[in-house]
C-alpha cells in the first residue's frame, strides 16, 4: 500500500478546519487549553470510549450525541477533566456544546465534546463560554499546531500526524492529534485522540474499522497501568474526497483499514514513548503463545512491571524480572521453555534461553539497552500466536510529576 506522510494533523484531510486558544482554564495564559476541529460539512462519525467504571460528563454527553451516528465539529479543553462533579459536570458539557454549536450555526447535537486534565475541580464554564468566540474566530487550515498544543497537560511533546492514500483514483487524506502521557491503560482508557478524514464510509463500517484498528493500536498501550476516567477516541468522515461510499467490507475498506491502522500506531507508539518522565520507549513481542489474547495479556505484564521498567531504565539486562512479570498472569505457559532477547539500533542480544541464563556480555547488553527505542523479544514456544504491546520505562520523574500533577 502507497502511503504519503503529510503536514497538517486533523486540518489536512479537505474541508476539517482548527484552532486552539488560552482561555483561562489553566494558570498560566502562555498555556493553551481550549480547541475546536470543524468540518465544513456533516461527517459520518464513531467513537470509543474509556472503561473505567468512573466517567468524565463529556463522555455521557458525546455518546448521547453521537446516537445519530454524525457530528460536524469536537470542542476540547483541557487543564480541567470535568468528572467527579455530578449534574454540574454534565450540564457544563451540555454548555459547552450548546455555546459552541450556536456560534457554528449547529445543532447542539452536531458538536461533541471532550476533557482532560485534573479530577474532582468543578469546571470554570465562563472561561469556556468567553473563550468560544475567539476560538471559532480562529478556525484555520493551519489550526492544527494550536489545537494540538491546546489539548496537551503533561504532554512533552505534540502529538500529530496526516497521510494520504488512494481509493480507486481518488486521494483520501486523513489526520490525527492526540494527547497522552500518564493514567494510560487502554481498552479506551488511554489518553484523547481525534482523527479526521475526508473519506466516503458509512457510520457502521467507520465504527468497525475504529474499533479494529484501535484494538491493535491503542490497546496495546500501556504507560503506568492506570485506566483514565476520561479518555476516548473520536473519528470524523466527511467524504468530500467523493470516492464512492463504502457500504461493505470489500477491497476499498480494507485498504482504509490498513490506512488507519497505519496512523494509529505510529500515534500509540508516541504516547507510549511521552509516558510521564520516560526516557524510552519500550516494545515487548510475545512469539508463540496459544492465542493472541494471551500474548497481549502476557506483554502487558511485562510493561506494566515495575521492576521491568526500571531495570530498563537503569539499562540493566535483569531478564529474571520479565520471566517473573509472565509467571504471575493467569496465562498457562512452560517457563521453561521461554527465550528472551533485548534488540534496539545497537544490535540485539539472547539473555535467556529454554527458561535458564545465558553467557552473556552485559557491556553489550548495556548498550543495546542505552537506547532510547528497546524491544523486550519472548518466545514462549507454545503457539502459533504473537502480539506486541508498548509502554515506557519507569524514571524519577514520573513520581516528581505525579506527586504534585494538582500545584
Amino acid at each position: 500500500m502507497n502511503i504519503k506522510y503529510l503536514d497538517g494533523g486533523v486540518t489536512a484531510p479537505n474541508g476539517f478546519l482548527a484552532s486552539g486558544i488560552h482561555c483561562g482554564l489553566k494558570k498560566s495564559n502562555l498555556k493553551k487549553d481550549l480547541a475546536l476541529i470543524y468540518s465544513e460539512v456533516p461527517a459520518a462519525s464513531a467513537g470509543m470510549y474509556t472503561k473505567n467504571k468512573v466517567k468524565g460528563a463529556p463522555i455521557y454527553i458525546t455518546k448521547e450525541h453521537l446516537t445519530n451516528k454524525k457530528a460536524q465539529a469536537i470542542i476540547i479543553n483541557s487543564g480541567n477533566a470535568n468528572t467527579c462533579n455530578g449534574d454540574d459536570g454534565l450540564n457544563k458539557a451540555k454548555k459547552m456544546t450548546s455555546l459552541q454549536a450556536k456560534e457554528l450555526k449547529l445543532k447542539t447535537d452536531d458538536v461533541l465534546v471532550a476533557s482532560t486534565g485534573v479530577i474532582g475541580v468543578p469546571l470554570n464554564i465562563d472561561a469556556v463560554k468567553s473563550g468560544i468566540p475567539l476560538l471559532t474566530e480562529k478556525l484555520s487550515k493551519e489550526g492544527s499546531n494550536d489545537a494540538s498544543l491546546a489539548i496537551m497537560t503533561t504532554d512533552t511533546f505534540q502529538k500529530q500526524l496526516a497521510l494520504e492514500f488512494y481509493i480507486g483514483d481518488k486521494k483520501v487524506t486523513m489526520g490525527s492529534m492526540a494527547k497522552g502521557s500518564g493514567m494510560i491503560e487502554p481498552n479506551m482508557g488511554t489518553m484523547l485522540s481525534f482523527i479526521t478524514t475526508d473519506l466516503s464510509i458509512s457510520s457502521e463500517l467507520l465504527h468497525e474499522a475504529l474499533k479494529s484498528s484501535v484494538n491493535i493500536t491503542y490497546n496495546r498501550v500501556s504507560v503506568d497501568g492506570d485506566t483514565s476516567t476520561n479518555d476516548m477516541i473520536l473519528i470524523l468522515a466527511n467524504g468530500l474526497a467523493e470516492n464512492s461510499t463504502i457500504t461493505e467490507k470489500d477491497e476499498n475498506y480494507y485498504v482504509f483499514l490498513e490506512a488507519l491502522t497505519n496512523l494509529n500506531t505510529i500515534m500509540a507508539k508516541n504516547i507510549a514513548k511521552d509516558g510521564e518522565g520516560a526516557t524510552k520507549l519500550l516494545e515487548c513481542k510475545i512469539i508463540g503463545a496459544s492465542t493472541e489474547e494471551d500474548a497481549v495479556v502476557l506483554g502487558k505484564s511485562v510493561i506494566n512491571s515495575s521492576l521491568v521498567k526500571t531495570a530498563m531504565f537503569g539499562s540493566d539486562a535483569n531478564w529474571g524480572r520479565i520471566l517473573c512479570a509472565l509467571g504471575y498472569t493467569k496465562i498457562d505457559f512452560d517457563p521453561k521453555k521461554v527465550d528472551v532477547s533485548f534488540e534496539s539500533t545497537a544490535g540485539s542480544i539472547k539473555v535467556c534461553e529454554a527458561g535458564s541464563s545465558l553467557p552473556f556480555d552485559e557491556d553489550i547488553a548495556k548498550k543495546i539497552l542505552n537506547e532510547n527505542e528497546i524491544v523486550i523479544k519472548v518466545n514462549l514456544f507454545l503457539g502459533n500466536y504473537d502480539a506486541y504491546v508498548w509502554g515506557c520505562d519507569l524514571s524519577y520523574e514520573y513520581v516528581k510529576i505525579n506527586g504534585d500533577y494538582r500545584s
